[in-house]
């Protein structure tokens, strides 16, 4: 028998990939609207496999308007039956890369350095050059961290989703960053503090 846990009150989603095995990755941004690949849907398939299996049911879930964010959640729906219909909300869009937007790394790293990256990864620092309005998204996911509304389940990119640790206060210990076809999960306690169940996890 399978042992249901309580849904969390905010679940956090980075969609699956959109690069196929051996293709250099790239910086891609919000201008740049790739659509998952086969892995994409597999991980995207094993995640609502995941949530269907603990029992998890949602009182709303947003998207970004991006193709990929809301290919992810249609497939993670699939699986929750009588989940309500997905709300694509554009605070959840990923940021625009600017001059290194559809960029390999190594041509990134050559024009930023390592350091930039790296404050980026672990602080949530925009690079120079890349589109990121950091205020907006803190603001919005701290108004949606004061709502109780139900669980709420959010899927989105990379650069939007390490907002959700910073505007929370809960770093963790290491990258901000969420795997493709991973997730996070905070929980709302009785004293209304949140805390940070896990980040970055593959089903």
């Amino acid at each position: 028998m399978t042992a249901f846990t309580p849904t969390p009150s905010f679940v956090i989603v980075r969609h699956g990939n959109t690069f196929t095995s051996g293709e250099p990755p790239r910086r891609i941004g919000s201008p740049t609207d790739l659509p998952l690949t086969e892995s994409g849907q597999i991980q995207a398939d094993a995640l609502g496999q995941h949530f269907a299996a603990l029992g998890w049911r949602f009182a709303s879930v947003l998207t970004s308007p991006l193709m990929r964010t809301r290919d992810t959640a249609a497939a993670i729906l699939r699986h929750l039956p009588d989940s309500p219909a997905p709300q694509p909300t554009d605070w959840l869009r990923e940021i625009d890369h600017g001059p290194d937007e559809d960029q390999p790394d190594a041509a990134v790293l050559a024009r930023i350095g390592a350091d930039a990256l790296a404050a980026w990864d672990d602080d949530g620092v925009p690079p120079p050059g890349w589109i990121v309005e950091p205020e907006l998204r803190l603001a919005a996911w701290r108004a949606l961290f004061a709502q109780d509304d139900g669980p709420v389940l959010l899927v989105t990119s990379n650069g939007a989703a390490r907002f959700a640790l910073l505007a929370s206060g809960l770093l963790g210990s290491g990258s901000l960053k969420l795997p493709t076809g991973s997730f996070g999960a905070l929980q709302r306690q009785s004293d209304g503090e949140l805390q940070l169940e896990c980040w970055g996890v593959r089903p």
